[in-house]
């Protein structure tokens, strides 16, 4: 029973993690969205960046669940929350320190 709910787990975060990749096509199909739904979308991005990698790191650290769906998603929250931390850490060095 364990072992498929941390399964069905590992699926959930992979595909939480994967939702940040919409804004890069709708960025490479040109499609503007209109402000009040670009600052949801920013909300959104950020909240399924940080929940992929909390599921993830939650099906990681049991090693009978460690497969290599767990460590891709792993892998992509990762990535996804070091970009964002990579573009607000600036911002706002830019902003407050100038």
């Amino acid at each position: 029973m364990g072992s498929k709910k941390l399964k069905t787990l590992s699926l959930v975060s992979l595909i939480i993690s994967i939702i940040p990749a919409i804004t890069l096509i709708l960025v490479f199909l040109k499609i503007a969205l209109p402000d009040g739904v670009n600052t949801a979308w920013t909300c959104v991005n950020i909240a399924s960046a940080v929940a992929g990698l909390l599921l993830s790191i939650v099906c990681v650290k049991s090693e009978e669940s460690r497969s290599p769906v767990n460590i891709a998603s792993t892998i992509v929250s990762s990535f996804w929350c070091l970009l964002m931390i990579g573009i607000v850490v600036p911002a706002l060095y830019l902003t407050f320190l100038q």
